[in-house]
């Protein structure tokens, strides 16, 4: 895989795509005073604008979800890419050339290779629906209406038609100016007897497109009788195409499924399709493969971990659609999210139901109803003579395995009772008890089978410096005057450290008494001071925001640098006072802590000790009294 972005390349995508450009492609936003911007999140329901862009800044910030960050932390989560991903995307949009280190290819070569591959898929697509209107098409457009699907509609998921043909889209792409190697590699086109023929051919084309929209690979609908092949033919694993590692929809879905933390999973193309036209448009399915691990992870980064969230399957209900819902919940408990299973009446799949009964009723199917867990376990009793103790001991070994892997204990508790009654144990507890011995027992043998933390899950790049660590201490108070003030003194450090340099800097973490604004101090200190961000505000914030040692911290940094002051001028007076403030109040501490050890020693005090703490008062003394009587000019 590829070496690590260049630093200096990263800094150079920042500088060179603007994030109200980029921020702009999704909402509409407004002029919000102090050079900011400001739109209703797109991370969130809301009806007034609590979403603020600070252009010169480079960062966005949610006051109402907390999500902020840069240019490529908002096309990481709008788009669910991974840093590497978002870069690479947001340097071809600026024609930017990315160098690689530590890498184990050359980067300009395989970046050079996929993105023909992606442009050839391109042309394809556009190639394939073209040919859907043409006269012999007829046949794919007649499949398309007799399942409920009009022009508009095959429009919107970039149906096409693969013309019968031998070679119609190899020499197509090969005008293109696309070699035969590259043609072969793409999995276009095959290898014939005399040269590359088109794999697909006399077929309906669906397109199948990567999280970021990019055209991957096809899924390809046998329409003739005389056409051997199977039913459904999918693209052939490529560098850029992994059935496993995609789901059809995706595309479209995305969005929805990360606002509404809902995904619904089908089993065909036109299923997807049913399931959009009908108003689910969290609707996905996968490529000719299984629904497993590589599945769950893209599922992941959707629904974020949601414990809200919902992924419904909508299985066939005969015995292939059981036996996918069971091997779905083998790694259901790789979800935070709850699943569910929907079987429509009559076993019809979701295309079916649309045409036999209109869409309210494919709405209906797919809200939740049946927990997949409880299918789950339904059909394994079902294999078993519950009239015998013997086969009532045997289901229950099974299942009580099944519930053992249920990682919440009041979910796994509340599930073994139900477990009880499926079998038809009257004594709940002595099957809670069984569930929670094997849960005990996998652990022992299976250690902490924790997911990974926050960072990597969010694909973020490693700090370059030591992570600071959250001071202990009480809790933010936004009605504290001593936290309103470290508050707006933070603030001063990040957007206008100019003001608030070089005293800023000599001013330790202890001095700011909220945990959450210690930890800023700290990240502050770790990129280098606020004297760094004198002559570069945005690559400081850039060195700040790298210096967080969780998304907390991070959210909290971005939050300070576009809040607004609630100053009307905002000057060296201004900062000065705030810096006298926060100084004061350290200092006041100090004395207070000194003159309480003093007290509570008594007369046990040595002597020693006690002169040099009565020195250390006396000089604080004078110290806070200079600050009160000379303001800044004391620092």
């Amino acid at each position: 895989m590829a070496g690590r972005i260049n630093d200096d390349d990263v800094k150079a995508v920042r500088d060179a795509v603007p994030i109200d450009a980029v921020v702009s492609e999704y909402l509409q936003l407004r002029n919000a005073g102090g050079g900011n911007l400001k739109g209703l999140c797109p991370f969130h329901d809301e009806k007034s604008p609590s979403f603020q862009v600070s252009p010169g800044k480079g960062l966005f910030h949610c006051f109402g979800c907390q999500e902020g960050g840069d240019t490529i932390a908002f096309v990481m989560k709008i788009d669910h890419l991974t840093f590497s991903e978002t870069v690479e995307r947001l340097a071809a949009k600026a024609g930017i050339t990315l160098r690689y280190e530590e890498g184990g290819y050359n980067p300009s070569h395989q970046r050079g290779e996929r993105i023909r591959l992606v442009e050839a898929h391109k042309i394809a697509a556009d190639f394939y629906r073209e040919q859907l209107n043409g006269p012999e098409a007829e046949i794919g457009r007649k499949f398309l209406a007799e399942r409920g699907f009009d022009q508009d509609a095959a429009a919107h998921f970039g149906v096409g038609y693969s013309p019968a043909g031998w070679d119609h889209l190899t020499r197509y792409l090969r005008g293109k100016g696309f070699s035969d190697k590259e043609l072969i590699s793409s999995g276009l086109s095959q290898d014939g007897r005399r040269g590359p023929i088109d794999r697909f051919r006399g077929r309906l084309m669906w397109p199948i497109s990567d999280t970021s929209g990019e055209i991957v690979g096809f899924g390809a609908r046998k329409l003739r009788d005389d056409d051997n092949g199977p039913k459904y033919l999918n693209t052939p694993e490529t560098s850029i195409y992994k059935k496993s590692q995609v789901l059809y929809g995706i595309d479209l879905a995305k969005k929805d499924i990360a606002k509404a933390s809902r995904a619904v999973v089908v089993e065909g193309y036109t299923d997807v399709m049913a399931c959009h036209l009908a108003g689910v448009t969290t609707a996905i399915a996968t490529c000719g493969t299984a629904f497993g691990n590589d599945h769950i992870k893209i599922l992941r980064r959707l629904l974020m971990d949601n414990g809200s969230a919902r992924v419904i399957f909508t299985f066939d209900g005969d015995a292939a659609g059981q036996k996918a819902a069971l091997r779905a919940f083998e790694d259901d408990q790789k979800f935070a999210a709850e699943t569910y299973i929907a079987i429509a009446p009559d076993n019809m799949d979701p295309c079916d139901l649309r045409l036999a009964k209109g869409d309210d009723a494919v709405r209906d199917l797919v809200e939740p109803r049946t927990p997949l867990f409880e299918f789950a376990l339904r059909q394994i009793v079902g294999r078993y003579d519950l009239e015998t103790p013997a086969g009532r001991a045997a289901a229950l070994d099974e299942a009580a395995a099944v519930v053992a892997k249920i990682k919440t204990s009041s979910v796994q508790r509340e599930v073994a009772v139900q477990l009880a009654g499926f079998v038809g144990i009257l004594d709940q507890e002595f099957v809670v008890r069984r569930v929670h011995q094997l849960a005990q027992w996998a652990r022992g043998r299976g250690g902490d089978q924790r997911g990974p933390g926050p960072a990597s899950r969010t694909g973020a790049r490693p700090a370059q410096v030591t992570a600071p660590v959250a001071p202990s201490g009480p809790a933010l108070n936004l009605r504290s005057p001593a936290h309103r003030t470290e508050r707006e003194l933070l603030k001063l450090a990040l957007q206008k450290p100019a003001l608030v340099s070089p005293a800023f800097d000599a001013y330790g973490v202890d001095e700011f008494t909220a945990p959450p604004y210690a930890a800023v101090r700290q990240c502050i200190a770790e990129a280098g001071g606020a004297e760094m961000g004198v002559a570069e505000t945005r690559e400081y914030l850039v060195q700040v925001l790298d210096a967080t040692p969780d998304d907390t911290v991070r959210k909290l940094v971005t939050e300070l640098a576009v809040e607004v002051f609630h100053g009307k001028t905002i000057d060296e007076s201004y900062a000065g006072q705030h810096l006298v403030k926060v100084r004061l109040r350290a200092v006041d501490r100090r004395i207070a802590d000194v003159q309480s050890s003093l007290a509570r020693l008594g007369s046990n005090v040595a002597p020693d000790h006690l002169a040099a703490a009565q020195n250390e008062v006396w000089v604080l003394q004078q110290y806070a009294q200079s600050l009160r009587n000379h303001g800044a000019d004391a620092l």
